[in-house]
């Protein structure tokens, strides 16, 4: 690479499916040894964007400079030979294996996979500053180490152009500051990084150029000495940053779920959840902190009737409700927003309208006696899709043809139809833009002060402490805290999801 040249130079691009233009006239330059940030909302073409780069997908128009060269990527092998590593949202790792296995899998050719490969995990763990332990089970690490070693292993295999995908998503505020100081360390070592995330504040800490897309194309660009989070949100949606700020409270005296001494385990007796007790009363949002593992996913999959509780009750309203299965507990007006909605939201390759009536086949407007209302449930998707902003070309749309923002509107549009007087919402906003963000709190807002009880799990802490009348920590199975809104900071939260002090 010589003197003055860029690490990676995107002109023109374009790219088509049927019915969507996902990029279009798209120009991107990243400078070497930066901290490139993108942002923009759900469907702005940001993943097409990383994909082309990456080799998943060929441009139908325009061209790729690597250090100066023009290239064709057919593949992420292609991308790899020329020095480009991608760390995606969804970590791609074997818990079954170790630290030095998941490390040299695919790649065993570059150093073996003995000593050679150990001293060279050694060399980038303790250049960067990652600490990991080569003989170390993945299972057995936590999600901000799970990330450190995704990111050394595209560095093991060489790349010196680093695309993250969203990768504090899932981090506390500590682990979030210990990452930065990681791709600090990768920029000054030469790398240049390529960081897509959704959350403004951290963009202006850690980047050094910011490039905003929308609808498809690249619309400019900002300084983060400069540019504050304000100004990025216009330039992204074109309207204000929103608040989680929830106002005043809405809390009633009526109480609608109750859990007492419950208590979870496993297969092989060991314990999932020890002795949780909450209750939510109708018109409050009680919020569920804590690092991704210790049992928050339990909780809401109890809660809905996917696991049966070892001991303890869990009381809906004035019924018992303990050994309720999911379905029944549907029907009793418990609405639900899973933490993974393509797994367990939604049928990919369904179209909208039948989406629509996923859990909710056997109520109108879906349902006419035992018979499926097509018309009903059509009729309804076309509601949804205009009083929540869920943009697709028709109701006969396939849902893996949405954004990921889109989509989360489509689920959350249909878990709060029916007046539902329950609601479980896991990761409601994660992963959409602040266009999207701000359409769901408004809705649960809405929804809160009509009465709506409603249990929020969250790793994004400011949400937290903004929708919530109070807030439960959880750390290995059990509460260890519990908070005021008011006065809690996301630091204070972030020692206590960590094993640090606790209220």
């Amino acid at each position: 690479m010589t003197q003055g040249t860029d690490a990676v130079e995107l002109r023109g691009i374009g790219k088509s499916f049927p019915g969507v233009i996902a990029n279009h006239d798209v120009d991107l330059t990243i400078r070497p040894g930066t901290v490139h940030a993108l942002i923009g909302e759900n469907g702005a073409g940001k993943s097409t964007l990383m994909k082309i780069l990456y080799g998943v997908q060929r441009p139908d128009e325009g061209t790729i400079r690597i250090n100066g060269e023009d290239v064709v990527l057919k593949s992420p092998t292609d991308a790899i030979e020329h020095g480009i590593g991608m760390v995606f949202q969804h970590f791609m790792l074997a818990d079954n294996l170790t630290v030095l296995e998941n490390l040299v899998l695919g790649a065993e050719k570059l150093h073996g996979i003995g000593d050679d490969a150990r001293a060279e995990i050694s060399r980038i763990s303790d250049r960067f500053g990652f600490g990991l332990k080569p003989d170390e089970l993945v299972e057995k690490l936590g999600v901000a180490d799970r990330q450190r070693l995704e990111i050394a292993k595209v560095l093991y295999r060489g790349a010196k152009i680093i695309i993250l995908d969203e990768p504090t998503a899932v981090l506390v505020p500590q682990e979030v500051d210990s990452l930065f100081a990681n791709l600090r360390e990768l920029r000054d070592a030469g790398n240049s990084i390529l960081f897509i995330s959704h959350k403004l504040d951290e963009v202006l800490a850690i980047a050094d150029d910011i490039t905003v897309m929308r609808r498809g194309t690249t619309v400019g660009s900002a300084d983060p000495k400069t540019a504050t989070k304000r100004q990025l949100a216009e330039l992204m949606v074109g309207s204000e940053l929103p608040s989680p700020e929830t106002g005043e409270s809405t809390v009633t005296d009526t109480v609608e779920l109750t859990l007492s001494d419950v208590t979870l385990t496993d297969e092989f007796g060991r314990n999932l959840l020890s002795d949780i007790s909450l209750s939510i009363r109708r018109g409050e949002v009680l919020g569920i902190a804590g690092v991704e593992g210790n049992g928050q996913s339990e909780l809401v999959e109890m809660i809905m009737g996917m696991r049966i509780p070892s001991s303890g009750h869990i009381t809906l309203g004035s019924e018992d409700v303990t050994h309720w299965h999911t379905r029944r507990l549907r029907e009793a007006g418990i609405g639900y927003i899973p933490e993974d909605r393509q797994r367990h939201g939604l049928l990919l390759d369904a179209p909208l309208w039948e989406n629509r009536m996923l859990g909710h086949q056997t109520e109108a407007p879906n349902a006419k006696g035992p018979w499926i209302n097509r018309a009903g449930a059509r009729k309804d998707t076309q509601r949804i899709m205009t009083e929540y902003d869920v943009r697709a070309p028709s109701i006969d749309t396939p849902s893996r043809a949405l954004s990921g923002g889109n989509q989360q509107k489509l689920i959350v549009g249909r878990e709060m139809s029916g007046d539902p007087s329950l609601l479980i919402a896991s990761h409601p906003t994660r992963g959409v833009d602040v266009g999207a963000q701000a359409a769901i709190w408004d809705q649960i807002k809405k929804a809160r002060r009509a009465g709506l009880a409603v249990l929020l799990v969250s790793a994004d802490l400011d949400e937290l402490i903004g929708l919530s009348d109070t807030i439960q920590v959880i750390l290995r199975g059990r509460f260890v805290g519990t908070f005021e809104p008011s006065s809690v900071t996301p630091q204070d939260l972030g020692a206590a999801m960590t094993g640090g002090e606790a209220a």
